[in-house]
C-alpha cells in the first residue's frame, strides 16, 4: 500500500494520474459537443431543454458527472503542481522527452491550463449551477401533436416551485414542460463579451488537446511506431481543430444569426 502510495506521490504517478484523468475529460468533451448540437436544430429549445434535463435526472449519468467534476479538480490541481515543479527544474509538461524542440502548446500548458479551469468555472457558474440550485431558469411548455407533429410552445410558471419536469399525452397531444436553459444560453450566447470569452477559451482548448492528447498516450507508455502517428492525426485534427470549432461555432451562429 506504502508503494502505491509513494508511487503516485512521485512525478510519474502525478504525470499518469494527469494523462488518466485528462483522457476521462477528452472522453467527456465528445459527449457535451455530441449533446450541445441540439443548440443548431431549430426547434425552439426543445431538444435541448429535453437533453439537459435527461443529463440531470439520470442516476447513472448523475454519477458519471461527479466523477467529471473530481477528475476536473484533480487534473487542474495536479497540473498546477507539476507546473511549479517544472519550473524549478526543467520544462517538462506531461511525459518524455524528446529529441524535437518543444512546441509553443508543450511549453505553456500551466498557462492554457489555468485559462481553461478560469473558463470551466465562469461556465458552470453560469449555467450547471443555475439550472440546478436556483429558480432563475424559467419553463416551457412543449405542445405536439403527435398526428401532425406540428409544435406549439409557451412560457410555463409551475405552481410548485420544485417542479423539475413533466410528459404526458392528452388526446394525441404530447405536453412537455421542462427548465428552459436554451433561452439562458441563448442570452449568454447574445453577449459579446461571453462570445469572446467563449471563443479564446476554445482556441485555449485546442492547443491544451494538440499536446495533451498526444502527451497522454506517451505517459501511459502506449506509443508504437505503427499507431502513434494515428494518435497524433486524432489529437491534432479531431481534439485540437474539430472539436474546438464545433464548440466556438454554437456562440458565433447565436450571436450572428439567432
Amino acid at each position: 500500500m506504502s508503494e502505491i502510495k509513494q508511487t503516485f506521490n512521485s512525478s510519474l504517478g502525478k504525470k499518469l494520474i494527469m494523462a488518466l484523468t485528462g483522457l476521462f475529460l477528452c472522453t467527456f468533451i465528445i459527449v457535451h459537443l455530441g449533446g450541445n448540437l441540439f443548440l443548431f436544430k431549430d426547434d425552439q429549445g426543445y431538444g435541448f431543454n429535453v437533453y439537459a434535463n435527461f443529463l440531470t435526472h439520470f442516476p447513472p449519468i448523475e454519477v458519471v458527472a461527479y466523477l467529471l467534476y473530481a477528475s476536473i479538480l484533480v487534473h487542474a490541481l495536479y497540473g498546477l503542481v507539476l507546473t511549479l515543479k517544472n519550473r524549478k527544474a526543467r520544462p517538462v509538461a506531461y511525459a518524455v522527452q524528446t529529441k524535437s524542440p518543444a512546441s509553443w502548446s508543450s511549453k505553456n500548458m500551466g498557462l492554457l491550463g489555468a485559462i481553461l479551469f478560469f473558463f470551466i468555472v465562469v461556465h458552470m457558474g453560469d449555467f450547471w449551477y443555475k439550472y440546478k440550485f436556483t429558480h432563475s431558469v424559467g419553463y416551457k411548455e412543449y405542445r405536439t401533436n403527435v398526428l401532425t407533429n406540428q409544435t406549439t410552445v409557451t412560457d410555463f410558471v409551475p405552481a410548485d416551485p420544485t417542479f423539475e419536469h413533466s410528459s404526458t399525452t392528452v388526446n394525441d397531444v404530447e405536453i412537455v414542460r421542462v427548465k428552459d436553459i436554451h433561452t439562458l444560453v441563448s442570452t449568454s450566447f447574445h453577449n459579446i463579451w461571453y462570445l469572446i470569452l467563449y471563443v479564446i477559451a476554445m482556441g485555449t482548448l485546442a492547443f491544451h488537446l494538440l499536446h495533451g492528447f498526444q502527451s497522454a498516450f506517451q505517459t501511459l507508455g502506449w506509443t508504437h511506431r505503427k499507431y502513434t502517428p494515428v494518435v497524433r492525426f486524432i489529437g491534432t485534427w479531431f481534439f485540437a481543430i474539430i472539436i474546438p470549432a464545433g464548440f466556438a461555432l454554437m456562440p458565433i451562429v447565436y450571436y450572428f444569426f439567432k
